[in-house]
């Protein structure tokens, strides 16, 4: 007969330990699925939904003449100091003001094929008042082609005290006649939802958002026509990225 071997307590501690280990490293994984797929996306589902100007912002722009315009796309969260260096890293540039010298300068280059970053952009309303901001990143050395997008701040503030600044970002491919009015404008194309993502993951791409979000439904209408009386059409969503805070842009 064999006698059984007395079990090494030396043994159990060392399988003790890495039962206890284990268990922690399962707790542990566990905890970072809660935080990083329900709480963080239940947190900002809850911000988005704070921000009161999001109701109650119109979807569309309007022409100084009242006519339909360029539809809001996009939004930003952040001050001011923020979208000028986020929009500048990402190789934006701010739009130069509608004047006779922009005018004239915009023309001969137009004509000439000469890249003008800065080209003054005609002016667009919501709430009654023409756009804060505008910013533009040409296309090669065409000033007829460029991508761009105007600005509108939200009064209304959220429970951290931040504004929305609602985007209209269009691609304008050509200068042409306005199909409303007969006036020399650019044309845009009808893809708004593709100027809308660029803008976007051009700012993902140099570190200048810590979240992205969708407001669904947010366009009822999902195609229509500018001011120029170009189509387009969109999904019906909007894209909001907040911005990084200021102090990690200086």
């Amino acid at each position: 007969m064999f006698s059984k071997s007395p079990v090494n307590k030396t043994t159990i501690l060392r399988w003790f330990r890495i039962a206890f280990a284990v268990r922690l490293i399962a707790m542990a994984f566990f905890t970072y699925l809660l935080i990083a797929y329900l709480i963080i996306p239940l947190d900002w589902f809850q911000y988005e939904r704070r921000h009161p100007a999001i109701d109650s912002v119109p979807s569309i722009t309007h022409t100084t003449l009242g006519i339909p315009g360029d539809p809001i796309n996009v939004g930003l969260v952040g001050t001011e100091y923020q979208i000028h260096s986020a929009l500048l890293a990402a190789k934006w540039f701010p739009a130069d003001p509608i004047t006779l010298k922009s005018s004239l300068k915009i023309a001969a280059d137009t004509i000439l094929k000469r890249s003008y970053h800065d080209a003054p952009v005609s002016s667009l309303y919501l709430w009654g008042r023409k756009q804060d901001l505008a910013f533009e990143q040409p296309v090669a050395d065409d000033p007829r082609r460029r991508h761009h997008v105007r600005f509108w701040k939200s009064e209304k503030l959220d429970s951290r005290d931040n504004p929305i600044w609602f985007g209209a970002a269009t691609y304008d491919t050509n200068v042409g006649l306005s199909h409303t009015t007969g006036e020399v404008t650019h044309h845009i194309a009808p893809d708004v939802d593709a100027e809308r993502d660029k803008l976007i993951n051009d700012l993902l791409q140099v570190l200048q958002l810590t979240h992205v979000y969708w407001i669904d439904g947010f366009h009822k209408t999902r195609q229509g026509k500018n001011g120029g009386g170009d189509h387009y059409q969109t999904d019906g969503r909007l894209r909001v990225g907040v911005l990084v805070n200021s102090s990690e842009n200086k």
